[in-house]
C-alpha cells in the first residue's frame, strides 16, 4: 500500500510546510550570517538567488509536469506509465541542468551587469555563481526526484531529506563565515560551497529513497529510451505551468534592477524584508502544494465534485492562517529586522514593507492555492496567460512609475506586487468556480495492479 492511501490535504501538507520552512531557515541563516560580513555580501547572495530562482523554474517545467501526470495516473490506477514519466523527468532535467550550469558560469559577469548591481557587489556575485552555477544541475535532479516522491504522497520523506540538507548547509555556513577550528574564512565563497555540496548530497539520498518507496519499477532503459508521447505530455503541462512563475520572477528581476540605482543598502533592505515575508506566505504555499497533490489524485480518479470542494476548504484555512501571520510579522517587524541590521533607515523601510504585506499576502494565498489546483487538474494555459499579462504587462511599467519616477523606491514596488496579486486572485477564483477545468483532465481511470516496491 502506498503512502497516498486515504490521502487528505492535511496529511500531505504538513510535511511540505515543514520542508518549506526548512528552506526558509536556510535562506535566513545565509542572510543572518552574511550580515556579519557586509551589506554587499547580503545583496550579492540575494541577487544571485533571484537568478537561481528563475533557473529552477526552467527545471520545474519538466519536474512539475511529470508530477501532475504521475499524480493523475496514480489516481486513475494506471501505474505502469508512472515509471516512464519519472525517468523522462530525471533525464531531461539532467540535460537542462548541464546546459544551465555552463551558461551561469560563462555569463556570470554579464548577469551582474544586466541587473545593474553596484560595483562593490559584482565580484561577490561572480564568486557565488561560479560555484553554485557549476553545480546547479544537482538542483535540477533534486527537483525532479523530490517532485516524483511528493506526487506519490511521500512528503514526509522529502521533508526529512530537506532537514538533513539544511543542517549540513547551516553547519557549512558557520564554518566558512566564522572560521572556527582553523577553517578558512571564505565569506560568500564559503556560502556557495556549502549550498552546492548540501544540495548535491541531498539529491543522492533522495534518489536512493525514490527507488525504495515508489510503487513501480523504473528500468535503466526508461532513462535512455523516452517515448515521444510521454515527453510531449510532460512538456504540455510543464511548459505552460512554468510560464506563470517564470513571468513573475522575471518581473521581480526587472524590478530589482530598477532598485539597483539606489545602491547596495536598498538591495539589502529588500533581501532582509523578503526573508521575513517568506514566513508569511509559507503556509499558503504549503497548502497550495498539498492541495495540488490531492486534486491530481481526485481528478485522475474522476472525483470532480470532491476536488471542487477541497479547494475552497483549503483556501479558507490558508487565508485565515496567512492573515494572522502577516499581522504578527508586521507588528514585530522592527524587532525582527534588528536581527539583520542596526541601520535605522533600513529597519524603518523594511517595517513599512511588512505592513503592506498585511494586504498583499492574502491575495497571494488565493493564487498559490487556486493556480496549483488548476494546474493539477490540467488547466494550465489560462493561469499562464494571466501570469504573464499582470506581472509583465502591468507590474514592470507600474513599478518603474511608482518606484523610480515617483521616487517611492521599494514601497512603490511592494504596492505594485500587491495590485498584481489581488487582480489575479479575483480572476482565478472565478475560473475555479466556473469549473471549466473539468474539461482539462488528462487521464481516464482504469483498474491496474500496483507493482511491488523495488528495494
Amino acid at each position: 500500500m502506498t503512502e497516498t492511501s486515504d490521502m487528505s490535504v492535511a496529511r500531505v501538507t504538513w510535511p511540505v510546510l515543514i520542508e518549506q520552512l526548512l528552506f526558509l531557515l536556510m535562506g535566513t541563516a545565509d542572510t543572518f550570517m552574511l550580515s556579519h560580513v557586509s551589506g554587499s555580501a547580503v545583496a550579492a547572495v540575494g541577487a544571485c538567488n533571484q537568478v537561481v530562482s528563475i533557473v529552477l523554474l526552467v527545471f520545474n517545467m519538466v519536474s512539475g509536469g511529470a508530477a501532475v501526470l504521475v499524480a493523475q495516473y496514480l489516481g486513475a490506477k494506471r501505474i505502469s506509465d508512472c515509471a516512464k514519466f519519472t525517468a523522462a523527468s530525471i533525464t531531461v532535467n539532467l540535460a537542462f541542468g548541464l546546459l544551465v550550469s555552463a551558461f551561469l558560469v560563462v555569463f556570470r559577469t554579464l548577469i551582474a551587469s544586466v541587473m545593474q548591481l553596484p560595483a562593490s557587489v559584482v565580484p561577490l556575485t561572480n564568486a557565488y555563481l561560479e560555484i553554485v552555477g557549476s553545480t546547479i544541475f544537482g538542483q535540477a535532479l533534486l527537483g525532479a526526484v523530490s517532485s516524483v516522491l511528493r506526487a506519490n504522497g511521500f512528503t514526509r520523506v522529502t521533508m526529512l531529506v530537506s532537514l538533513g540538507m539544511n543542517i549540513l548547509h547551516i553547519v557549512g555556513n558557520y564554518l566558512f563565515i566564522f572560521g572556527p577550528f582553523g577553517v578558512p574564512v571564505l565569506g560568500v565563497t564559503g556560502v556557495a560551497i556549502s549550498t552546492a555540496v548540501s544540495r548535491v548530497l541531498a539529491f543522492v539520498v533522495m534518489l536512493v529513497l525514490m527507488y525504495r518507496y515508489v510503487p513501480y519499477r523504473i528500468a535503466w532503459k526508461d532513462y535512455i529510451s523516452i517515448p515521444a508521447c510521454h515527453l510531449k505530455k510532460i512538456l504540455t503541462i510543464g511548459v505552460p505551468s512554468a510560464g506563470e512563475p517564470l513571468a513573475y520572477e522575471i518581473g521581480q528581476l526587472v524590478m530589482t534592477s530598477f532598485m539597483g540605482i539606489y545602491g547596495a543598502t536598498v538591495l539589502a533592505t529588500r533581501v532582509y524584508t523578503l526573508n521575513l515575508m517568506y514566513y508569511i506566505l509559507i503556509f499558503g504555499s504549503a497548502v497550495g502544494f498539498g492541495t495540488q497533490i490531492v486534486i491530481g489524485h481526485l481528478c485522475g480518479a474522476g472525483k470532480l465534485d470532491a476536488a471542487y470542494r477541497v479547494v475552497w476548504r483549503s483556501l479558507w484555512v490558508a487565508l485565515g492562517v496567512t492573515a494572522v501571520i502577516a499581522v504578527t510579522m508586521a507588528a514585530s517587524g522592527h524587532a525582527l529586522l534588528h536581527l539583520f541590521t542596526s541601520s535605522g533607515s533600513v529597519i524603518q523601510m523594511g517595517t513599512h514593507l511588512l505592513f503592506i504585506c498585511v494586504l498583499l499576502e492574502p491575495g497571494r494565498t488565493f493564487n498559490l492555492v487556486i493556480i496549483q489546483s488548476l494546474r493539477a487538474a490540467g488547466d494550465v494555459r489560462f493561469p499562464v496567460m494571466m501570469g504573464i499579462l499582470f506581472p509583465i504587462g502591468m507590474g514592470i511599467p507600474l513599478s518603474y512609475f511608482l518606484g523610480v519616477h515617483l521616487h517611492m523606491g521599494l514601497v512603490g514596488v511592494w504596492w505594485t506586487i500587491c495590485l498584481d496579486e489581488w487582480s489575479r486572485a479575483v480572476i482565478m477564483s472565478i475560473r475555479w468556480k466556473s469549473r471549466i477545468w473539468e474539461q482539462k483532465i488528462l487521464v481516464t481511470p482504469r483498474s491496474a495492479t500496483v507493482l511491488p516496491t523495488e528495494a
